[in-house]
């Protein structure tokens, strides 16, 4: 499910996201999912919490941006989490922040809309300006908002040979562990407040 019509959420209100992420939960809820992934770090960060209490019988999965994966495979190398304001500022990944942090780490605002635009002349141009300080100092790129992955190969060319975490896969792993077997007739909708519906197999994914 895309929510064209409300994207990004990095500079809304929690209240905001809170009702957004309800309405879609709540249709998800009644259509009878076995489970719900939240794949926006600030949705995640927002609202998880509270629809896991209101909807604790579905499993709600929540994406985080990876920065304890950084702090298991290179705690001693230096970090730049790229992330939404709303991420960033959240209680949750603050929590996440304090526990693994390695004072080695930079946190970097960022807006996801430059992306949604899909101008990239604009967004090498934020890049460039925003991420040179930042040249030669960084090992470690954390890819805090789903967004981000699209425009790796932009964020490489000006910080050059870093390393990119984000929690994607991860997410991916914990939803097949909990999930029932997958039959062979069931498929996956593709859905988006944009109108879009696209129906298919869920094994050819």
């Amino acid at each position: 499910y895309s929510d064209s019509k409300n994207n990004p959420y990095g500079d809304k209100t929690d209240n905001e996201i809170i009702e957004i992420c309800d309405k879609i939960v709540s249709n998800f809820i009644e259509q009878k999912c076995k489970a719900i992934v939240i794949a926006c770090n600030t949705a995640s960060a927002k609202a998880a919490k509270t629809l896991r209490e209101k909807y604790p019988e579905t499993p709600i999965i929540a994406i985080e941006p990876a920065y304890k994966i950084v702090h298991d495979f290179a705690y001693d190398q230096v970090t730049l989490v790229m992330a939404t304001k709303g991420t960033i500022e959240s209680e949750k990944f603050h929590k996440l922040y304090n526990k693994y942090d390695n004072h080695k780490t930079y946190l970097m605002a960022c807006p996801a809309d430059i992306i949604e635009e899909e101008n990239q002349e604009k967004i090498k141009d934020y890049l460039k300006k925003n991420l040179k300080e930042y040249v030669g100092k960084v090992h470690n790129i954390v890819l805090g908002c789903t967004h981000y992955p699209l425009i790796q190969n932009e964020i490489k060319e000006v910080l050059g040979d870093v390393e990119f975490f984000n929690g994607a896969s991860s997410l991916a792993k914990h939803l097949k562990d909990i999930l029932p077997t997958l039959s062979e007739d069931e498929q996956l909708e593709l859905l988006s407040t944009n109108g879009m519906l696209v129906k298919r197999p869920i094994l050819e994914t």
